[in-house]
C-alpha cells in the first residue's frame, strides 16, 4: 500500500484574470500561458529574479488539467493565503522543500503579496490603458 504523505502547511494563490503584456503593457491576456486566470496554485518555493520575485507553483494545467509545476513571476498571481494541504499530487511535488508551520507560512503569503502587488504596479512603466482589465484595475480586486 502506498504511504498517504502528512499534511503539510503551502501558500495557495489565484492566478490573475487578465495580465498586461505587449509594448508598455497595452494589451491583456487571460491568465498565463501555462494556467487559466483564477487558476488556484500552491507556491513550492520562491527565490530572487530579475528585480521581480519569482516561485515555483503547482496547480492545474491550463491545456491539460493535469497538475503541473511552473516557475512564473509573483506578479501573476494574487491573493496568497495559507492552507494545509491534503492533495497527494500537490505533497509529492513539494517533498523536497523545507516544511512550515502555519505562522511561517502566513508570512510568506504576505510578504508574497506584497511582492506581487509591487510588481503589477512597477513592470510595465507606462499608464494603463482605458478601459484596464489588469488585476489592479478591476473592480473587486484588492490592491
Amino acid at each position: 500500500m502506498d504511504d498517504v504523505p502528512e499534511p503539510r502547511w503551502l501558500v495557495a494563490a489565484n492566478v490573475v484574470r487578465w495580465r498586461r503584456y505587449g509594448e508598455l503593457g497595452q494589451e491583456f491576456r487571460p491568465g498565463t500561458k501555462a494556467f487559466r486566470g483564477g487558476a488556484k496554485v500552491y507556491v513550492v518555493e520562491t527565490y530572487p529574479g530579475m528585480g521581480n520575485e519569482q516561485l515555483t507553483a503547482v496547480g492545474h494545467g491550463r491545456h491539460t488539467g493535469r497538475w503541473i509545476t511552473i516557475d512564473t513571476g509573483t506578479r501573476h498571481l494574487h491573493t496568497f493565503r495559507p492552507r494545509l494541504v491534503y492533495s497527494p499530487a500537490v505533497l509529492k511535488r513539494c517533498a523536497a522543500t523545507p516544511v512550515r508551520t502555519r505562522e511561517e507560512a502566513a508570512e510568506l503569503a504576505e510578504r508574497l503579496d506584497r511582492t506581487a502587488r509591487l510588481g503589477r504596479h512597477t513592470h510595465h512603466a507606462a499608464p494603463h490603458p482605458d478601459p484596464c482589465l489588469c488585476h489592479a484595475c478591476l473592480p473587486l480586486s484588492p490592491g
